[in-house]
């Protein structure tokens, strides 16, 4: 009966400690369910206000705006490099001196050319040379001593024909005699006004011409031999050295005035409708980092063309280069700012969103998003500008952490600012 008893307290211990255990498993379940949150964790962004930008960004290439390039006028060779690559030269600067030698020699030769074709139009104009001119003027003075002396003796013999002492075949013969010497006056008379004619003027003058043109010529060359600066600048291309032999037109020297350097911006076609003159062009060079020139668009693509595989505009500015650190041929990043706000109230671009051509955010209020509808003005690939719907310092939700889709009237838990 005792061992009864016993049981029977045992039993009823364990069920109090079954039951006390079930309890307190309900109460951590119930506490559990009750403290749960359905907030979805949210990245979020603050409404500011900022300088927003839209831009276009390209490449570029440097070129000279005032540029001098010297080619060797004749084969020859070079007598001396006066300068080197980098050199700041004056205008009039004496840079290179090639041999001028055989150019000496063709001048000389059409010098003489020249000359002589002097002489053959003094000639044209006097009538001849001077031993033409004394031969024909013997010539003429014995013509007229002829010419008398035929009337002489026709006057002689009419005299004598009417006394009976001449017969009429004499006087015929003296009176064909006076015609004879009558028309050699008249032809050298002819000579000595009109010595030659008209094709041979014509010849002797462009004789005169050719020769004054191969002077002109070879004193060209001449000069070409000695390359100076036509301004002042900068020697930024030198690819001969002394005693080297350079073929006609082979390139001996590039200079220019680099204070100023245009940049040529190749825009891909999609992008050339947004270029207008005066819009703000930045530029950058990889060799200089942190560094960037300025200038203004300076014309509208005219055409769009391949380039490399893109097809592109070309667009210009000058860019100020004082410090003569861009170089021609250099390849450049570029920024063309078609548009620029300041001070405007900006969201970060992932954080609008788009349903129906409607603009929308989902704006934070007391932890929970409320769809709200917004309009925009600039935008770019980082920011956006909020011209209406919602106030600086407003927070919004970009997205969400565990991939939930967001919607409106969503519980959000968002991080702390």
């Amino acid at each position: 009966m005792a061992d009864n008893n016993r049981a029977k307290r045992g039993w009823a211990r364990r069920n109090w400690i079954v039951w006390t255990v079930g309890a307190i498993i309900g109460v951590v379940i119930l506490a559990s369910f009750m403290s749960r949150d359905d907030s979805v964790p949210v990245t979020t962004a603050k409404v500011s206000r900022s300088t927003i930008r839209s831009a276009i960004s390209t490449n570029g290439k440097v070129e000279p705006v005032h540029n001098f390039e010297a080619h060797a006028p004749i084969g020859t060779t070079v007598k001396r490099v006066l300068v080197k690559e980098g050199d700041h030269v004056k205008r009039g600067q004496l840079l290179v001196e090639l041999n001028a030698a055989n150019a000496r020699s063709q001048a000389a030769q059409a010098m003489a050319q020249v000359k002589a074709s002097q002489a053959d139009i003094s000639a044209l104009q006097l009538g001849g040379t001077q031993e033409e001119l004394l031969t024909l003027q013997a010539q003429l003075v014995k013509a007229r001593g002829d010419l008398d002396t035929a009337q002489h003796n026709l006057d002689a013999l009419k005299r004598l024909q009417q006394s009976g002492a001449a017969s009429p075949g004499e006087v015929r013969a003296a009176q064909n005699q006076l015609d004879a010497a009558a028309a050699q006056v008249k032809l050298l008379e002819t000579k000595q006004k009109e010595r030659y004619s008209k094709p041979e003027v014509a010849r002797v003058q462009a004789e005169q011409s050719q020769a004054e043109t191969a002077y002109s010529a070879a004193e060209d060359v001449l000069n070409q031999l000695l390359i100076r600066a036509p301004f002042d600048g900068i020697v930024y291309s030198l690819p001969v050295k002394q005693g080297t032999y350079v073929n006609p037109g082979e390139l001996v020297l590039q200079q220019s005035d680099l204070s100023q350097v245009l940049v040529r911006a190749f825009v891909d076609e999609p992008d050339v409708a947004r270029l207008s003159p005066g819009e703000r062009i930045e530029v950058t060079w990889d060799a200089m980092p942190g560094r960037t020139w300025a200038g203004l668009v300076s014309a509208i693509p005219s055409e769009v063309k391949l380039h490399g595989t893109r097809n592109v505009g070309e667009t210009t500015c000058i860019v100020s280069n004082h410090d003569y650190k861009l170089l021609p041929n250099i390849n450049v990043g570029i920024t063309i700012v078609t548009a620029e706000h300041k001070d405007v109230l900006t969201i970060p671009r992932e954080a609008l969103r788009q349903d129906d051509t409607v603009p929308y955010v989902f704006q934070i209020v007391n932890n929970e998003l409320h769809r709200t509808n917004v309009q925009t003005s600039l935008a770019n690939l980082t920011k956006v500008e909020i011209t209406d719907g919602l106030a600086e310092n407003a927070a919004v939700a970009i997205g969400s952490t565990n991939n939930k889709p967001l919607r409106d009237g969503l519980p959000v838990k968002a991080p702390r600012q």
